[in-house]
């Protein structure tokens, strides 16, 4: 039977290299930005002390740079792909956003924000929610987009991006110095989960949410004029390591049974006719 050609996804055509100009203003509006209206949040160890911090430092430019990524998406025509990621996996990768959920549920410290105001708190919520929004906007939705729609295979897809995201993390260094390469190492394995996330639930609302909820459960740790870290935060870590072992395991086993890994549907330009 002849193999018929793939349809052509919908919306302009965005190349990688431009991807990578798009992340770059990206940046420059959450670190620019930041730097501009953000205010000293002193030398202890709280990252927020007030809310005045939390929301010049974290709510302003994180929300603008949702509005960015949102208008790069409506440009591009792509929200049906962005918001729609339907490419199965086998049942075992659904542990890994429930067991993501779990730990981010329990590693809250919770004595802390009981400590907090609470518009202190309601700041702490919408910082992380944009967060989640955001950088799965930019990167499980923009970015995964533009490698798959370039003709990689899904698990360049899932690299690629989750590089990317990564990368992005580095600019941290400004702020944080050199802890922020490790951060860069360890956000890019983030990444790939939450690629394994927009897998299980089709759709980019299951990685918002858990990345969101994840980033709550770290930040909780450090608002406050006098945060004290939870025991739960080496859940997180302990998850974090037991995801990596998995995956190395059983990474030839993500995608469905009987299934190939193909490119992307519309870099083949000729489709040859096949005879049984």
């Amino acid at each position: 039977m002849p193999v018929q050609p793939s349809p052509v996804p919908a919306g302009r055509r965005l190349t990688w290299p431009w991807f990578l100009v798009v992340v770059v203003v990206y940046l420059a509006i959450l670190q620019g930005l930041g730097a501009l209206i953000g205010v000293d949040h002193g030398s202890g160890d709280s990252q927020f002390p007030t809310t005045e911090t939390m929301i010049r430092n974290g709510v302003i430019p994180i929300g603008l740079s949702v509005l960015f990524g949102a208008a790069v998406v409506t440009w591009l025509g792509w929200w049906g792909s962005v918001l729609h990621y339907r490419v199965p996996v086998r049942r075992w990768v659904r542990f890994v956003p429930v067991s993501m959920l779990v730990v981010a549920v329990l590693a809250v410290n919770y004595p802390n924000l009981a400590n907090q105001p609470l518009s202190l708190v309601l700041a702490l919520i919408a910082m992380t929610a944009l967060v989640g929004i955001g950088e799965e906007l930019m990167f499980r939705g923009i970015g995964v987009q533009v490698f798959k729609r370039a003709g990689l295979s899904e698990g360049k897809v899932a690299l690629w991006s989750s590089v990317v995201f990564g990368v992005v993390h580095v600019s941290n260094a400004f702020g944080e110095g050199a802890q922020a390469l490790l951060q860069a190492v360890i956000v890019s394995t983030s990444g790939y989960f939450f690629y394994l996330c927009l897998r299980v639930g089709s759709t980019l609302l299951l990685p918002m949410l858990v990345h969101g909820l994840w980033d709550f459960s770290l930040v909780s740790n450090t608002v406050g004029t006098d945060p004290k870290t939870s025991p739960g935060m080496i859940l997180p870590i302990l998850l974090q390591i037991a995801l990596i072992i998995l995956v190395i395991i059983k990474r030839r086993r993500i995608e469905p049974a009987g299934t190939r890994d193909n490119s992307g549907p519309h870099t083949r330009a000729t489709h040859r006719a096949v005879d049984h």
